[in-house]
């Protein structure tokens, strides 16, 4: 950013990613590193000014803020009880940072850490405002060096405050009020002094602090669990230091996974794919909080936009591939509390539950069985997921925990998958519809999932017995399926309705639980398809609407030819960097045009189905 012509402003904004990480993953923190730098030759001095306000404690504008400010004491800066793998790589990090030499930052070693904190000061514990949280502390650091000045209070006092004089007052407002009465602001301002050539850096810490994470109905009943951080740390504080203070480790880390993404995603997809995959990833792992302990962790999704569903399994179904690239035991976590809840009996249906609470942070369950009705979905969904973690992390031992359970779900397949029942899919925005092709499809390939896992538990007969049932399943399936006599033959949106058609997206799990249930003749079919329907951003998701789904495109690509396939991530690429919406990513779009998808009152933003990207990257190798 140019600043008068005279002065370079560079602002590195971060939310490192560490799958394999717990403890870094764990806390809700994200970086903004601010460098300045003269660029006419001349030295400057530069006053460095940056705020936040109270809108981020909720999103009810008339609810009370309390705040304060205060600043860390070196002893509370690396307080942990384990010690990661990563953390062996942090000399090394820090001696690469230190190599630069056009790059100065401030000594902060005995300066500890400043820090604005600020709360709802009426805490309603597991409560949301329009997907915002109502409980919970935020904080908002920098380093405690020589130069800086603080300052909280009205919007447009604080910010002319800084305007007059280049600093701040050093005061703290106590005058506690709604978040919409004269904005409450909390500033920090950086005397840098005189900058030349040599850029001085300013790193700010963002994060929220939430002791008691989700209220989870699991084997015992409804309990309250931990944050994963407080197994890490023993205070908030403890935990605003050691993120601040691990910003070169955090930030080789995040080099490392990236530089990884983009070479394993120009290896197999190429430009485009690249593109694609790097966006969605944060926005992913954002949908989901580790919480828990380091003997049970857990991960806990939210659905986000769409609604707020916990633990939504079709929402976990096209979120789990980035799961199976970075970490599979990610996947173990995210599926955990699914199985504990249906296990002790907390669920009377004989078919998967949809989601484990309607509302984050509820992970109340359902015991009336009166979620959203989708048992084909979830069983196949869950059949599938639990196979795809066993298989990657070679783990029978999970497979035989949860056979009996597993097992309940194919039985329902079996009465319910060849001809589907009217019913709702995941894409339950499209509406109800009978024998769906592409949900037909996913329940034949879950009871071949159950073949396999039978038979890697030992029970070999019923195995024989599913793989049959699979097999004679999908010889009927082609018959029913698929528009023959069409130019090009393709598969159907329902049974019988051969002028219409839907992308075949559930056919990605037979490709990558390796199953080889379906015949190649069908994946050359549908890739020789998708070419011919193809419109301005993409394929349409089927013939009811315009709009097109990127999670689904991006499994269809994975499993299709190498042509289809760039078709595929060349238009969402070009849609990505065309599109008019001004939101976090949305998976729902109109194919023409590249608008949010036109659903009345709907519009999907942040959610992290965006996991699908990494499809192509998930299959094995």
């Amino acid at each position: 950013m140019d600043v008068a012509g005279v002065v370079e402003m560079n602002i590195t904004f971060l939310s490192s990613i560490t799958p394999t990480d717990l403890m870094r993953q764990s806390l809700i923190f994200s970086y903004v590193d601010v460098s300045v730098t003269s660029t006419d030759g001349a030295a400057h001095d530069v006053q460095l000014y940056t705020d936040i306000t109270a809108q981020w404690v909720s999103a009810d504008a008339t609810a009370i803020a309390e705040w304060e400010y205060g600043v860390t004491s070196n002893a509370s800066s690396t307080t942990t009880t384990k010690r990661s793998f990563f953390d062996s790589f942090a000399p090394l990090l820090d001696r690469r940072q230190n190599t630069n030499a056009t790059s100065s930052t401030r000594d902060t070693a005995t300066s500890g850490i400043a820090y604005h904190k600020f709360y709802r000061q009426t805490q309603l514990l597991w409560s949301e405002t329009d997907d915002q949280t109502d409980y919970g502390n935020w904080y908002w650091a920098t380093d405690n060096v020589a130069g800086l000045t603080f300052q909280s209070g009205a919007d447009t006092d604080v910010r002319s405050a800084f305007t007059t004089s280049g600093a701040l007052a050093n005061s703290n407002d106590t005058n506690f009020r709604a978040i919409n009465d004269s904005y409450p602001t909390f500033a920090f301002a950086v005397d840098l002094g005189s900058v030349d050539a040599t850029s001085i850096s300013t790193l700010f810490s963002l994060g929220l602090t939430q002791e008691q994470a989700i209220q989870f109905d699991g084997a015992s009943g409804n309990v309250s669990v931990p944050s994963l951080w407080t197994s890490y740390f023993s205070t908030e504080l403890d935990a605003l230091a050691f993120f601040h203070t691990d910003y070169a480790t955090a930030s080789g880390l995040a080099t490392t996974f990236d530089n990884q993404v983009s070479d394993d995603g120009m290896a197999a997809g190429g430009a485009d794919f690249v593109t694609i995959a790097s966006l969605t990833a944060r926005q992913a792992f954002g949908g989901t909080q580790l919480c828990g302990t380091t003997t049970a962790p857990y991960l806990f999704l939210k659905e986000i936009s769409s609604d707020g569903n916990v633990q939504t399994v079709d929402v976990c179904f096209p979120f789990h591939p980035i799961l199976i690239y970075t970490n599979p035991t990610l996947l173990k976590y995210l599926l955990d509390p699914l199985f504990i809840n249906q296990e002790a009996g907390q669920y009377p249906n004989m078919y998967s539950m949809h989601d484990l609470g309607s509302a984050y942070p509820n992970a109340t369950g359902h015991v009336a069985g009166n979620d959203e009705k989708q048992p084909l979905e979830e069983c196949g969904n869950m059949l599938i997921m639990t196979l795809a973690y066993a298989q990657r992390a070679n783990d029978t031992a999970y497979l035989s925990q949860h056979y009996h359970i597993l097992d309940q779900w194919t039985q329902y397949l079996i009465e319910e998958a060849l001809i589907p029942a009217d019913q709702i899919s995941t894409d339950d925005f499209a509406g109800a519809l009978a024998n769906q092709t592409n949900l037909a499809i996913k329940g034949i390939i879950g009871i071949e999932a159950m073949a396999v896992i039978a038979n890697l538990t030992g029970n070999t007969t019923t195995g024989a017995n599913y793989t049959s049932i699979a097999h004679d399943y999908i010889t009927e399936w082609q018959v029913l399926g698929i528009a023959h006599d069409a130019d090009p033959p393709h598969t159907t949106l329902a049974y019988g309705m051969n002028d219409t058609h839907g992308l075949l997206y559930n056919l990605f799990a037979d490709r990558e639980l390796g199953l080889n249930l379906v015949p190649q003749s069908v994946y050359d079919m549908q890739s020789t398809f998708y070419p011919t329907v193809e419109e301005e951003y993409g394929v349409p998701l089927d013939t009811r609407h315009d709009y097109a789904k990127v999670d689904w495109e991006m499994l269809v690509a994975a499993i299709a030819s190498t042509n289809t396939s760039q078709m595929f991530f060349s238009d969402i690429a070009t849609w990505i960097n065309e599109t008019p919406t001004n939101r976090a990513l949305t998976d729902l779009y109109n194919a023409t045009g590249g608008d949010y998808g036109l659903i009345p009152n709907l519009t999907f933003t942040a959610r992290p189905v965006v996991g699908g990207a990494f499809g192509l990257l998930a299959l094995p190798k």
